[in-house]
């Protein structure tokens, strides 16, 4: 048996059923994408702000700059150099002396201060002779080999005073203590033996009598009779030195 429904069929009424859900889901679809694109049109739920909240942005720590003192480059404090240890540096002649004396005895003192004679006839000086008997054994190495003439070294000839070609005695050791300011003219042999201190010195010693003057220079004896042995006034050996009187330069 057959059923009718007014205004059509069953099918065709089945039909506009599906037709009318088709077309409201349609609508749902066209709201919703409505929707959407209005918010993206507003700005929310836009890409950056997704990447921004994936991102999480903060800010840096604050760390304060440095004290304006901590900046500042000081220069290196001033060292004053210091000397060298006693085993790194040169010894004194003091030292030397000293040491060769505890070695050696005071021996080695005389040794030290003592003038040599060269085999030209000439005076060393020692090196720790002070400077006057430096000049001393200096100036009596410029006349140790003149000749000798009496007179010689006095101004015998016209306009000079201690320059001479030839000396005596008193002469020679006149021109030696000239050249280290002692005396400013020729001396003879009974002045030189007022000349002075009494008694003989440390470094120079001066004999003298009326008829004779030589001298005694760091340990040599500078006499003109010496010249007769090899030449020179320079002498290592000693002399008797009875009746003469003995004076030394003050200070030496």
């Amino acid at each position: 048996m057959r059923s009718c429904i007014r205004g059509g069929s069953l099918t065709d009424l089945h039909a506009r059923h599906a037709r009318g859900a088709i077309l409201r889901i349609v609508r749902r679809a066209l709201l919703l994408a409505a929707g959407l694109a209005a918010a993206v049109v507003a700005g929310c739920g836009s890409s950056s702000d997704v990447r921004e909240l994936a991102a999480w942005r903060v800010q840096a720590p604050y760390i304060p700059p440095p004290e304006p003192a901590a900046r500042t480059v000081r220069a290196p404090a001033a060292t004053t150099p210091k000397s060298p240890p006693a085993d790194q540096r040169a010894p004194t002649d003091a030292e030397v002396a000293r040491d060769l004396e505890r070695a050696y005895g005071t021996k080695a003192g005389r040794i030290v201060n003592a003038a040599t004679v060269t085999a030209g006839g000439m005076a060393t000086v020692p090196a720790s002779a002070p400077s006057r008997v430096a000049a001393i054994i200096a100036a009596a190495n410029q006349v140790a080999r003149k000749p000798y003439v009496y007179g010689g070294g006095h101004g015998r000839l016209a306009g000079e005073t201690f320059v001479d070609t030839a000396y005596d005695c008193s002469g020679s050791v006149s021109f030696a203590l000239a050249a280290a300011g002692f005396i400013d003219s020729p001396m003879d042999s009974s002045a030189l033996a007022r000349f002075g201190k009494p008694g003989p010195g440390r470094w120079v010693t001066i004999y003298a009598n009326a008829g004779h003057a030589f001298m005694t220079v760091a340990g040599l004896r500078f006499d003109t009779s010496g010249r007769d042995v090899d030449g020179s006034r320079w002498q290592a050996r000693t002399r008797p030195v009875g009746g003469f009187t003995v004076r030394h330069p003050p200070g030496l």
